[in-house]
Parts: C-alpha cells; structure tokens; sequence
C-alpha cells in the first residue's frame, strides 16, 4: 500500500489534465511527432522516459570482495551469537561464527557470480535489440 506521501503525490499529478501541446512556427497548434508515427502504427507509441542516473554496472565476481565481505559480516556474526547465546564460551562462539563464514563465504561468491553472469546476459539482450531496430 502506498505511504500517505505517496498518495498525495499521485494525487496532485491526477487533480489536472496534463498534456503536450506542439505549435509550428505560425503559432497553430499542431499534432504531436509520436501521435502521427503511432497512429500509423495503428496503435500508441511508447517511450520510457530516461532517467538522469546511469546505470549501475555490476563487477565481475572476484573471492578478494568476498573475503572484505567476511571481514565485514564475521564480526557482526560474533556479535549476535553473544547476544542471542550469551552462556556460551568465546571458543564456542568463535567456532561456530567460523563454522557460519564457512558457508557463507562460498554462498555470496555464487550469488555475486549469479548477479554478474544475469546483467551480462541482459546487456547483451539490450544490445542485440538496439542492433535489431537500427
């Protein structure tokens, strides 16, 4: 459900009729460029407008980021297993905390391997279909 900001957002966007109004160099009113192509088409154009931000561009998988990731994740591991075990022995703790980065380690590699090989397929998607409608 939308937040209440939102729908008053949504709401002031709806509250008047928006629309694009071309005029030549007369000053008449005249049909929009899209409209003409799209009835031609006999159906309506559309475009998806561009957005300011680049996109991101996701690195290939490497175990260097991973083992920055278990640096960053070990200790918090730790530091909820004090919390939620707290009559346990640092050993134990620490044990199972590298019991719980022995998994996880090789799990984010895959993820972060999943992640890379999907955006490659889909830039290459997009290409070969900006190649398609040139």
């Amino acid at each position: 459900m939308a937040t209440k900001k939102q729908r008053r957002r949504r709401a002031k966007g709806h509250r008047h009729e928006w629309e694009t109004v071309y005029v030549d160099a007369e000053g008449n009113e005249i049909e929009a460029p899209d409209a003409k192509a799209a009835s031609a088409n006999g159906r309506a154009a559309t475009k998806k407008p561009a957005s300011g931000r680049a996109a991101r561009t996701i690195q290939p998988p490497s175990w260097r980021r991973v083992l920055k990731r278990g640096l960053l994740f070990g200790p918090a591991m730790y530091i909820l297993l004090t919390l939620l075990e707290p009559d346990t022995t640092y050993l134990e703790r620490g044990l199972f905390t590298a019991e719980l980065l022995v998994i996880f380690l090789p799990f984010s590699y895959v993820m972060d391997r999943m992640t890379y090989r999907l955006s490659q397929k889909r830039q290459e998607r997009d290409a070969a279909a900006t190649q398609k409608a040139r």
